[in-house]
């Protein structure tokens, strides 16, 4: 079987199983999607390579990533991150940063985050969907939480909950670089 077979194959498998497990038809989805009925049935049913810019539709309207809909690995799966593809998001020049760890669909977005704040910084967070939950633990420093305008003190050796579909922040006004890991965890598409 060909690289391309086995693509189509694996795309087929992973359009009706994501469709399944949203609950959506094949109605439902192309009218999310943007594409016809009719393209759908020939992506499950591995008739078509379709475009990037469609398997891209489909995936933004399932909430999953291209990389999800294309993975032909099948059986249990485990991915192992080296240190050294960790994804830098931003920085700033006095030495903040956060990382993307890892990520998975569980069943919705799953994210695990390596953050470093340096004094006096923060970074703020537009509002994630309903049913958005983040869970933080502070390894080094003193977190200042922001959620809803409220601010809340995580010190070292300290975990913190919350919801995340409120307008959030996170900051130092410590005298030390703040550390802490964050998982962020988004509901479903439905």
């Amino acid at each position: 079987m060909s690289d391309l077979d086995l693509l189509t194959q694996s795309l087929a498998r992973n359009v009706k199983r994501w469709r399944a497990e949203r609950g959506f038809t094949l109605d439902t989805l192309a009218a999310r999607a943007g594409v016809s009925r009719g393209m759908l049935i020939q992506i499950e049913q591995a008739r078509t390579n379709p475009s990037l810019g469609t398997v891209v539709k489909i995936g933004d309207a399932l909430g999953i990533s291209i990389t999800t809909l294309l993975d032909y690995e099948q059986g249990p799966k485990v991915r192992v991150v080296p240190a050294d593809q960790a994804v830098r998001m931003w920085h700033t020049e006095a030495g903040s940063y956060n990382r993307l760890l890892a990520g998975t669909e569980a069943p919705g977005p799953l994210e695990l985050w390596d953050w470093r704040l340096m004094p006096g910084e923060s970074s703020s967070s537009d509002p994630h969907p309903s049913g958005t939950v983040e869970l933080v633990h502070v390894t080094a420093g003193e977190l200042t939480l922001t959620v809803d305008g409220v601010d809340h003190a995580v010190p070292a050796g300290a975990s913190a909950s919350f919801d995340a579909w409120l307008p959030h922040a996170y900051g130092n006004q410590g005298a030390v670089p703040m550390e802490m890991v964050l998982a962020v965890s988004v509901p479903p598409v439905h």
